[in-house]
């Protein structure tokens, strides 16, 4: 039971990360309401997920750029140039913010368009992401003890 609990947060986390409209904050709670002493595993198994979802969005920016005139393309025009512009800006520690939820999706696709070493991105957004789920775990925990 426990890995089928898991593998949900695996799972929702992955989706969240990403262009499906997901939020995997909700199993992440949940589950820490029902085993709080496992919260590390928690966030490894959520901060993964999610960047690996990220990842998703990094190989289709690498790749998939030449599509984005047509309807079913995830980023509108503006959404890339704002995204664009912040990684102009900031450059790959932007990357850092790819948790955010509106423009998070669409700095991970900027970084595969900008060709960011997977390496780079990878250590970045996993970094972001698992200080995000952090913060979310430990204000669980302060309103359960």
């Amino acid at each position: 039971m426990i890995v089928f609990d898991y593998l949900l947060i695996f799972s929702s986390a992955f989706l969240a990360a990403t262009l499906l409209p997901f939020y995997s904050e909700v199993l992440v709670v949940a589950q820490l309401m029902k085993e709080p002493e496992a919260w590390f595993m928690i966030l490894l198994v959520a901060s993964i997920g999610n960047t690996l979802g990220a990842a998703v969005n990094w190989l289709l920016g690498r790749y998939l750029l030449h599509y984005q005139d047509r309807k079913w393309f995830p980023f509108k025009t503006n959404q890339l140039q704002r995204a664009q512009q912040w990684f102009q800006k900031y450059g790959v520690w932007s990357l850092l913010m790819a948790w955010a939820p509106v423009g998070g999706d669409a700095l991970t696709f900027i970084a595969g368009i900008m060709k960011v070493r997977f390496w780079i991105f990878f250590l970045l957004t996993f970094t972001g992401k698992a200080v995000r789920y952090a913060v979310v775990i430990y204000f669980t925990n302060l309103t359960l003890f």
